[in-house]
């Protein structure tokens, strides 16, 4: 069945698409159905980010279900709020929406948004849609808070400050590698035809479902550590971690041996022949947590699970530099995603710098 969008309209299009909210957070004092949402943060930092995804440059919906487009479109931005040592506790989401989708493919798309929103229990507060001449666009802003003194920023590295990174690296860059060779080599063949992904579920996982590090902000408030820095992982180790230099006026060294790599991630990159350490320094969108920790707080990180300390911060002077198992020092460089400008490319005989 497929039920034209014009059928609707634009504002039957949102009453039906969220119908049945409810608000789940105090913060929520009025949602959807006026012409603004009405939020209250007494006493609390109030976090806003927002996140523009476009068809054709930020997905692809040959491989990308709906539902869990919908759903990865909503946690990267709880991710960001995540990242300044917040909760996410609102969103908004705009679509823009081109002739080719029905209601049905729509439904499914918030779907994605409802089921994010229920697990990392964020309200829906609003939103718009409109009519777009280049396919699917999605704008989703995610409001979150922080306690007062408590909000961690790009700047506060300091000098012999541990560096940190939640989970494992490169995997999602693997997951979109696979899916676009795949969409090669079925291109033009029997629609019948599906792809054999039999053990490599967990690199599709990070492409296509990724979740937001909630535990590790969790685990660190319960040991007493605030991070001095921090950020999320979505253009890559490498680029995030200069953004934090940058920002800290600090130089960096980390090591190549204790970066975290899923033995699927390696087992693919081989595959592919790929320079495995290059695809978990700029691969991007794992959506980790990469961080900053005095020195004071060695113990009590090394006893977490789920961190691995990858390195330190150095005077900045020094620069910013990579340390390979032999012993090697490369500079590292931003070489990660960026939609404005070419993908990364990876070659097996390309220096991991």
């Amino acid at each position: 069945m497929r039920t034209e969008i014009a059928t609707l309209g634009e504002f039957g299009l949102i009453r039906h698409l969220t119908e049945g909210i409810e608000l789940k957070n105090k913060s929520s004092q009025y949602g959807i159905g006026d012409d603004a949402a009405v939020l209250s943060y007494p006493e609390k930092e109030v976090l806003v980010t927002t996140d523009l995804l476009m068809e054709g440059v930020h997905f692809d919906l040959v491989y990308t279900p709906l539902k869990h487009l919908g759903y990865k479109s909503a946690v990267v931005n709880f991710s960001d709020i995540y990242a300044m040592n917040g909760t996410p506790r609102q969103i908004t989401v705009s679509l823009g929406i081109s002739k080719r989708f029905s209601i049905e493919e729509m439904e499914e798309l918030y779907a994605g948004i409802r089921l994010a929103c229920e697990e990392y229990d964020v309200d829906i507060v609003g939103g718009d849609t409109s009519a777009s001449y280049t396919g699917l666009t999605i704008s989703i802003t995610c409001i979150g808070e922080a306690e007062k003194g408590k909000v961690v920023y790009r700047n506060g590295a300091k000098e012999t400050d541990l560096i940190c990174v939640s989970g494992d690296l490169g995997a999602a860059y693997m997951g979109l590698q696979l899916l676009e060779r795949e969409k090669a080599v079925l291109k033009g063949a029997d629609k019948d035809l599906q792809p054999d992904f039999a053990g490599k579920e967990y690199l599709l996982e990070r492409q296509l479902k990724p979740e937001a590090r909630r535990d590790i902000i969790q685990k660190l408030a319960e040991e007493g550590i605030q991070p001095t820095s921090m950020m999320d992982i979505s253009d890559g180790l490498s680029s995030e971690l200069l953004h934090i230099c940058t920002q800290s006026k600090a130089g960096c060294r980390i090591y190549e041996e204790h970066i975290p790599i899923d033995y699927q991630t390696a087992v693919m990159a081989e595959e592919f022949n790929m320079n495995l350490t290059t695809c978990a320094l700029n691969g991007g969108e794992d959506y980790e947590l990469l961080f900053t920790i005095p020195i004071a707080d060695h113990e009590k990180i090394s006893a977490m699970e789920g961190i691995r300390l990858i390195g330190h911060i150095t005077k900045p002077e020094l620069g910013c530099a990579l340390i390979t198992r032999d012993g090697q020092e490369f500079e590292l460089k931003a070489q990660g995603w960026n939609s404005l400008q070419e993908e990364i490319s990876v070659e097996e005989n390309e220096s991991p710098s």
